[in-house]
């Protein structure tokens, strides 16, 4: 055989498992040696541990023989017979060196939900070595009331490193989003050297120049006016806290977090399930702590929710509201539906968010989507780099289905 199909057979044995070894190794011709070589059979061992069958703890290290127990896992892959060493730090080592970040979090996630390997969150030794993710902090989220005392604060360091990743990622644009939209800094007559706008009484005196003597003399001093309202609208974001949700669940705690910095709004963050928490208090001091004070799963009541938020809206047209959930109502589904007419018929700026993450779209009620775009309240999925978009279009007073088939490109759900 070439090199190539060498190298093609190495890929079908790790994927298929050490059960394959004998009739692969057939076929290239190469009975009684090893088809994989020292690096190759790390990654065996690792593959191994989690996707070849009914074994308990990480792989041994090296010598060419897969590790656990024997029998067949989902996508055909066997695993081997070696002898089983539980060393969950090296796997983990072994997982990062192998693969690229993306598929490390795949993986990890796998070995809680597979394996039932809690061990990796129980342990502070073990949690230290995982790469956060959003996935990894939605498990943490699940488990919060399992977690040992020991464990607590490194599994609330990795749950702040995802936080701030994601607030790095996505402040900036939205803080820029709201005040280019509010254009809130209004001019005054009124002198005050700490009120003074030094940009704007530059660039309109440009033209008084003088060269000659080399000084600036405005003809027109500007500043800002202080005596204006603290908040010009009100963002209320409801969302569902269902396990189908958790990456929206998690991205939107944390924008919900940034919007609750800003002088310029009025933010309500809002949790539900069959009961509504309010983590308005908690999302303006730490959205560490509004994440543990979220518990994924459990049963819905959309009604229960937005006839809480309800009391919020005190100028309708000034207010925005979120609604993120996949409409799956365990409530009185038709009252909800009057809720939602109404406040948008009120001129509420509403928008249903059927996903809020880098996933795509969950499973959602596509019955009750179609009757909420009938009332003029787009449902669609969207990821977190577009919601700067869809504030500053909201905050500007944009069509909101209009807007919404911008952001998605004319692909929206409904």
């Amino acid at each position: 055989m070439t090199t190539p199909d060498q190298e093609h057979v190495k890929r079908w044995r790790l994927i298929l498992g050490e059960a394959a070894e004998e009739k692969l190794s057939g076929l290239a011709g190469a009975s009684g040696s090893s088809l994989l070589d020292k690096e190759a059979a790390l990654l065996d061992d690792a593959l191994a541990f989690i996707y070849g069958g009914a074994g308990g703890e990480a792989g041994s290290s090296g010598g060419g023989s897969s590790s656990g127990a024997a029998g067949s896992a989902p996508g055909g892959r066997s695993a081997g017979h070696g002898k089983s060493s539980p060393n969950l730090a090296k796997w983990l080592g072994d997982v990062r060196t192998f693969f690229p970040p993306d598929i490390v979090s795949v993986i990890q996630t796998d070995a809680v939900e597979r394996k039932g390997l809690t061990r990796l969150l129980f342990e502070p030794e073990l949690l230290s070595q995982v790469k956060p993710d959003i996935g990894m902090v939605a498990t943490l989220m699940s488990l919060r009331g399992q977690i040992p005392e020991r464990t607590k604060e490194t599994a609330r360091e990795l749950v702040r490193q995802v936080v701030d990743e994601i607030m790095k990622r996505l402040e900036q644009d939205i803080r820029r989003a709201v005040i280019g939209a509010l254009n809130r800094r209004r001019h005054s007559p009124l002198p005050s050297l700490s009120g003074l706008d030094w940009n704007k009484t530059i660039r309109k005196n440009l033209k008084h120049y003088d060269s000659e003597r080399k000084l600036l003399l405005p003809e027109k001093v500007y500043f800002f006016d202080r005596a204006q309202k603290s908040k010009d609208w009100t963002i209320i974001l409801d969302i569902d806290q269902s396990g189908s949700m958790a990456s929206s669940v998690i991205y939107a705690s944390i924008i919900g977090a940034i919007f609750a910095t800003m002088p310029s709004l009025e933010t309500r963050v809002v949790a539900f399930d069959t009961e509504v928490v309010d983590l308005t208090e908690q999302s303006a001091h730490d959205p560490i702590d509004m994440l543990f004070g979220i518990q994924l799963g459990g049963g819905t009541n959309i009604n229960k929710s937005i006839a809480y938020c309800e009391s919020f809206i005190t100028e309708p047209k000034k207010t925005i509201f979120l609604l993120i959930s996949d409409l799956l109502e365990g409530g009185n589904q038709a009252q909800m539906l009057r809720r939602l007419k109404t406040m948008h018929d009120a001129g509420v700026k509403t928008v249903c968010l059927l996903a809020l993450s880098d996933d795509g779209t969950p499973a959602y009620d596509a019955l009750v989507a179609g009757k909420l775009s009938g009332y003029g309240i787009p449902c669609f999925g969207c990821t977190p780099d577009r919601l700067p978009e869809l504030i500053e279009g909201a905050l500007k007073g944009m069509d909101m289905k209009q807007l919404a088939d911008r952001i998605t490109g004319g692909n929206r759900s409904y």
